[in-house]
């Protein structure tokens, strides 16, 4: 067994053909299913079932998949980490970020991460806090940034926090509060809203501040995507309740202060066995140290400083 034959199984795999998994990685088909079928003879057990219209895997395979991807990102971080030795910094950076993310501009530290090291491959994804909380601590993600209710805490991770941003109302610009002076969440109990789905971390801040209150309200219209649910209160089929510090990129809605809204707080989160050289290097542009090159591997560096000033400041660029 080794290495090429790993990342053979993690491409059929991924893309469900041997014609598309030889192109991925650069070799003719026939090479492809030879060393697989010589790793399957070696298992004593077949990974995939081939059919004429698709390619899964068996059960032995799905059992396979997971410690094939471990064994493929230890290698990729035991020459990275040979790299930096050395001065260098390559391998992958794997970055989740919440749509509505306003502590750092993502873009621009991407960018000047990119100039910085071009040699490691980046990869981008757009979700939900909850779920990169897990990806995080499995390792599929190196770095990502969340947006919580004040109360909460990722848990298992290496953790900071960037910034601190109240929830403002926002309406479509001829929608009867738009201009006017601030509100309670009493008054916007008689809107319709546009949230994101129930028990999301962008959607339990509001709704524990309207139970809070006693109070309750209408969510017509469900989107987990907030730019998107931006053009949804633009066209005015509702309201909503929003950062803002991500509400100010927006165009097309109005903003409205609410006396008593929530508050959220946005986080930057890495892996507990520690940062990859590409995740170091990443977290240092932004201005977030290193636990474990300050002698405190292990510990929550969480708490507004450095990080935060840092990320501004790459916002500003």
């Amino acid at each position: 067994m080794d290495l090429q034959q790993m990342r053979y199984v993690v491409a059929v795999a991924e893309t469900s053909s041997f014609t598309r998994a030889a192109e991925r990685c650069h070799v003719v088909q026939s090479a492809l299913s030879h060393q697989i079928a010589r790793l399957e003879r070696e298992l004593g057990a077949r990974l995939f079932e081939r059919t004429s219209r698709r390619v899964r895997l068996t059960p032995a395979g799905s059992a396979f998949l997971p410690a094939a991807r471990q064994c493929l990102d230890a290698a990729d971080r035991a020459a990275a980490e040979v790299a930096a030795a050395v001065g260098e910094v390559r391998g992958r950076l794997a970055v989740g970020v919440i749509p509505s993310v306003a502590a750092v501009d993502i873009p621009s530290a991407l960018r000047a991460f990119h100039e910085r090291y071009p040699e490691v491959r980046i990869s981008l994804r757009v979700g939900a806090s909850e779920e990169f909380v897990e990806e995080v601590r499995e390792g599929a993600l190196d770095v990502a940034f969340l947006g919580l209710p004040t109360g909460a805490h990722p848990a298992g991770v290496g953790v900071r926090e960037l910034a601190r941003d109240r929830l403002v109302a926002v309406v479509a610009p001829d929608h009867p509060l738009a201009g006017a002076g601030p509100v309670d969440l009493r008054r916007l109990t008689d809107e319709v809203f546009v949230d994101l789905p129930a028990r999301t971390a962008g959607r339990v801040q509001s709704d524990q501040a309207f139970g809070a209150a006693g109070l309750s309200r209408e969510v017509a219209f469900e989107v987990t995507n907030a730019d998107f649910l931006a053009r949804l209160v633009g066209q005015g089929l509702g309201i909503a309740m929003l950062p803002a510090g991500y509400v100010a990129q927006l165009s097309g809605v109005t903003t409205v202060d609410v006396t008593d809204a929530p508050s959220r707080v946005e986080h930057v989160i890495w892996s507990p066995d520690g940062r990859t050289p590409a995740a170091s290097a990443f977290l240092s542009l932004l201005g977030v140290p290193d636990p474990e090159h300050e002698g405190r591997a292990g510990r929550d560096v969480s708490g507004p400083g450095r990080g935060e000033g840092h990320a501004h400041a790459v916002r500003r660029q």
